[in-house]
């Protein structure tokens, strides 16, 4: 039995069949560069954890339900200077999900709010953090959902326990029937314990109104705004750009506006 074969239950018992991939190359280098034992050990180990760091990012990113690949560096922001780069550049290190505050991402359709969550949600997802992507209008109706067959409290813990909850597009119809409460539920369970992204095409001030009742509405805005950047994203819709900004609105990157 070769010393390979030997290694196979060992490594296997101690979850480490990994190693297997990258060994053949690391002992052929270990022995044509002379590397020094606690040398060779050390790069077949670091081989191991960039493979599950990998297997882990690959499966946040999974997990997070993005609608497609969104960076930071893929926006166009010369497209609409007005939309603030040194803010959103900020947002970027993510500095605000490890703090637990909150991102509502306002501006009209088309300019790119969508864009913006989702990649700032890729950023959370290489630094470790556990994100969820959704559309308001899908969360509601999987909460209605649930309370219809008494899951409720289940479904609720898919949207209350991510480090970082990004919601697409609230406001873009009338909340109904329970919809407020839920909305409320879940704010009030995210406030100060994780962060959450919202996108509307409605400002902040429209928002109230939407939970049908002064109270709850008060009780939800001052969560929500109590440790929130508020960034209003002004401009031309990507979608259908005036004429001298058309040519630069189709080189790909207006698909993933928002």
């Amino acid at each position: 039995m070769s010393s390979t074969d030997d290694l196979i239950p060992l490594l296997k018992k101690l979850r480490l069949s990994g190693v297997l991939q990258s060994l053949e190359l690391r002992t052929r280098q270990a022995v044509d560069d002379d590397l020094a034992h606690v040398e060779f050990l050390y790069r077949l180990l670091s081989d191991e954890v960039e493979r599950r760091d990998a297997k882990q990012l690959e499966m946040r990113l999974r997990r997070a339900s993005f609608e497609g690949v969104r960076s930071i560096e893929d926006f166009d922001f010369l497209f609409n200077p007005k939309v603030p780069k040194t803010k959103i550049i900020d947002l970027a290190t993510c500095a605000f999900v490890e703090r637990r505050e909150n991102v509502l991402l306002v501006g009209r359709t088309g300019v790119g709010k969508s864009h913006i969550a989702q990649a700032l949600g890729h950023r959370a997802c290489r630094a470790g953090f556990h994100v969820l992507y959704v559309s308001a209008h899908d969360m509601l109706t999987q909460l209605r959902a649930a309370r219809a067959d008494a899951t409720l409290d289940r479904k609720m813990l898919r949207f209350t326990t991510p480090d970082l909850l990004i919601v697409d597009d609230l406001g873009l119809r009338p909340l109904t029937h329970d919809e407020p409460i839920d909305l409320y539920e879940i704010i009030r369970q995210r406030y100060e314990r994780g962060s959450t992204i919202l996108t509307s095409n409605r400002a902040v001030e429209e928002w109230p109104p939407l939970f049908g009742d002064l109270l709850l509405a008060s009780a939800a805005m001052d969560r929500l705004l109590h440790h929130a950047h508020v960034i209003e994203m002004d401009g031309d819709t990507f979608r259908n750009p005036p004429p001298a900004k058309r040519a630069r609105a189709g080189n790909g990157r207006a698909a993933a506006a928002g």
